[in-house]
């Protein structure tokens, strides 16, 4: 199912260009298809190709067709030849004008982490305000509710967000073997631990602090709320719809857009060695496809909203008990030999930080886990 693409340059990293001429139609694929409610960009390329990030690479879309690089249920796509290669024609029978565009993913699925996470860079959270007190001195508080906040420029009228802190992200490389170490865990706004933070909530697991790069410190949306008396502290009245409050949560300016809904599965032109994934949705150590992924990558290393990835599972390091039958002694390597790499599937991410991203998964042959490697797609 998942074919090597065919290499066209001698260059380590390979280039979007470069994968033109690797394009493969899938034996089944159709000569027409019609788009369909609930259709997304990366099942329609599905169905026409084995490696659907690469469907940009046979899209062309129809100049004379209103917003040609929109695709709309109803849409009738048409697979043509062209200039000696395959391609992707779409031709709109009628503009339904009730209809919004398809997207690459099912927005439900990731919906929840496009509006409520945040990833903060370095100490930059230490500057956002945060809630010192509660109303009646409770231990928390909710929608109708008063609590006391300070660290901002507030004004009547201004419209926040209510952060809960939730895992810091940090990685270094192993002194002996240089590959990545990771850790997560739970923080608050002191740094501590804290066992009772809600959300969305992430599987990690802790190690040590020794020397580690913070890769990004995560917040989840939890609530909002408008200032109704400015001053130090300044009053928020809660909105409707949000969780508890308590002290020590975080704000920010209200966004009511705050992601982009426009974003296509394509392959990056290159990516940094020893990315890993960081954290799977729901606690749990193993995911598969529709399950968010943190890795530990972002902004700085080109990643942007619509790259597609491969998820491999690192060889384990084995002893060689047909060539040493007999243990050696503990701590030597001679006896052991690295097993292969094994795929596992394709993760496309949605959101980008500077150091971290998150990315739901597409598709998978076997689970994936923690500390799993992220490649270009389907190479090793």
């Amino acid at each position: 199912m998942f074919k090597k693409l065919l290499a066209v340059s001698g260059a380590t990293l390979l280039t979007l260009a470069s994968y033109v001429a690797a394009v493969e139609l899938r034996d089944d694929h159709p000569d027409t298809y019609t788009v369909q409610r609930g259709d997304t960009l990366w099942d329609i390329s599905a169905r026409f190709l084995n490696e659907p990030w690469l469907w940009p690479e046979i899209w062309q879309a129809n100049p004379q067709v209103e917003n040609p690089h929109l695709i709309y249920p109803g849409d009738v796509l048409s697979l043509a030849y062209l200039g000696g290669r395959s391609t992707l024609v779409k031709k709109q029978p009628q503009i339904r004008r009730d209809e919004t565009p398809i997207n690459a993913v099912p927005l439900g699925d990731v919906e929840a982490f496009l509006k409520k996470a945040h990833v903060f860079d370095g100490d930059e959270y230490k500057d956002l305000p945060y809630v010192v007190g509660l109303e009646e001195s409770r231990l928390r508080v909710a929608e109708g509710q008063v609590a006391y906040v300070r660290g901002g420029d507030f004004a009547p009228g201004q419209r926040v967000a209510v952060l809960r802190p939730t895992i810091r992200y940090a990685i270094h490389p192993h002194p002996a073997t240089n590959e990545p170490r990771i850790r997560r865990d739970d923080w608050t706004m002191a740094g501590g631990l804290d066992p009772h933070t809600s959300g969305i909530e992430w599987a990690y697991y802790a190690a040590s602090d020794n020397g580690f790069e913070v890769l990004g410190w995560e917040a989840l949306e939890i609530a909002d709320g408008t200032i109704t008396r400015d001053g130090d502290p300044a009053t928020l009245l809660l909105a409707p719809g949000g969780r508890e409050v308590k002290k020590g949560d975080l704000l920010i300016p209200y966004d009511p857009q705050p992601y982009d809904l426009t974003f296509y599965p394509h392959a990056p032109d290159r990516i940094p060695a020893n990315l890993r994934l960081l954290a799977i949705t729901d606690r749990f150590q193993y995911g598969g496809p529709r399950d968010v992924i943190a890795i530990s990558g972002g902004a700085r290393d080109g990643f942007e909203n619509g790259h597609v990835l491969s998820i491999w599972r690192p060889g384990e390091l084995v002893r060689d008990e047909v060539a040493h039958p007999q243990p050696l002694a503990a701590g030597l390597r001679k006896n052991k030999v690295q097993l292969p790499d094994e795929f596992v599937g394709h993760v496309m991410i949605f959101r980008t930080f500077d150091k971290v991203s998150y990315g739901l998964v597409m598709d998978g042959i076997r689970p994936a886990r923690l500390d799993d490697v992220l490649k270009l797609p389907d190479r090793l």
